[in-house]
């Protein structure tokens, strides 16, 4: 039987269940956390502990945070929460970047001032094997970016990376992307250059597109289309999110499609209630409580919704 880890530990993959592909639990920036931010960790961790319990009575066992270098992953934290849920919780190893890679990384690498194996690998694949930093929690998959800025040398060199560990660990990939340059299409190419494996890869924020050739695309190459940012109808409406997904059911494309809202319990990119006001229904929440009801309005049926919140996720990972 196929394990995946989480941060209680592993269990086999038929015990993912229903599974959100793209959640975060926290998003921030840790030296602005303690420098500038009012932050009271009690509170902060009640809270997530109450939304995550919400979800899991909505009928979502698993969901996947991959909040990597440079979105404040902090395990010690996540581990907490994770004990008071019954939530599975998968974390993530990567960088996340639109542009340079991060400074420590800088001049260490392939043919850089200090020349040596590319440390990103070696990183990754402790986080996969070994643990991240002391805490004992694995990584369960990858993660990278490409935005609207494209394939800067920093988003290569990462993306490369995490193609080559993906290669080495079998581990699969998550890759936020960016719809409107169709950057999941360079994404697919760089990732299999590497070796990856592109039916174990997930094209992050698909959802944000109506191009359904682009979209076929993506799925065509194998890879898992992730519709994953529900609740974010400032940057595409309800109504056409859920076109597009009950569409690519139509067209025999549901064991392709995974769901998500790429929410959080707390972000610091925005101010809290500006958040809120844009924004109202970017929670955990809306897929059970508005997405599915819709998608059944549209005749996706009941077997097609367990095929891309249960059957998918499973496979993604090997199941």
């Amino acid at each position: 039987m196929t394990q995946v880890q989480t941060v209680t530990g592993p269990i086999d993959v038929e015990q993912m269940g229903a599974t959100l592909v793209h959640e975060h639990i926290f998003v921030m920036n840790e030296e602005y956390r303690l420098n500038y931010a009012e932050w009271d960790e009690h509170a902060q961790i009640a809270d997530a502990v109450e939304q995550l319990t919400q979800l899991e009575g909505l009928g979502i066992d698993t969901i996947m945070d991959p909040t990597v270098l440079g979105l404040g992953r902090y395990i010690p934290r996540v581990q907490r929460i994770a004990q008071q849920v019954k939530l599975n919780i998968l974390v993530a190893t990567g960088v996340y970047t639109y542009n340079e890679v991060p400074f420590q990384f800088h001049h260490s690498g392939p043919g850089l001032l200090f020349d040596q194996p590319e440390p990103m690998v070696q990183l990754f694949l402790k986080d996969l094997n070994d643990g991240i930093a002391d805490t004992g929690v694995r990584a369960a998959f990858l993660k990278c970016a490409i935005e609207e800025q494209g394939l800067t040398p920093g988003v290569e060199r990462v993306m490369r990376a995490v193609g080559a560990t993906s290669a080495q660990s079998g581990a699969p990939i998550t890759v936020h992307t960016h719809a409107a340059s169709e950057s999941g299409l360079v994404a697919q190419r760089v990732l299999a250059e590497e070796g990856a494996d592109l039916s174990r890869v997930i094209i992050g924020h698909s959802g944000d597109s109506t191009d359904l050739d682009y979209l076929c695309r993506l799925a065509d190459a194998g890879s898992y289309l992730g519709m994953d940012r529900f609740g974010l109808d400032v940057l595409l409406p309800f109504e056409e999110r859920v076109d597009t997904v009950a569409e690519l059911c139509r067209r025999g494309y549901t064991e392709r499609v995974v769901l998500a809202h790429d929410a959080s319990c707390s972000i610091d990119w925005f101010p809290a209630e500006a958040r809120k006001a844009a924004a109202p229904n970017w929670n955990y929440r809306h897929i059970s409580e508005d997405v599915l009801p819709a998608l059944r309005e549209r005749g996706v049926e009941d077997a097609q919704i367990t095929t891309m919140l249960v059957d998918n996720p499973r496979r993604h990972f090997g199941g």
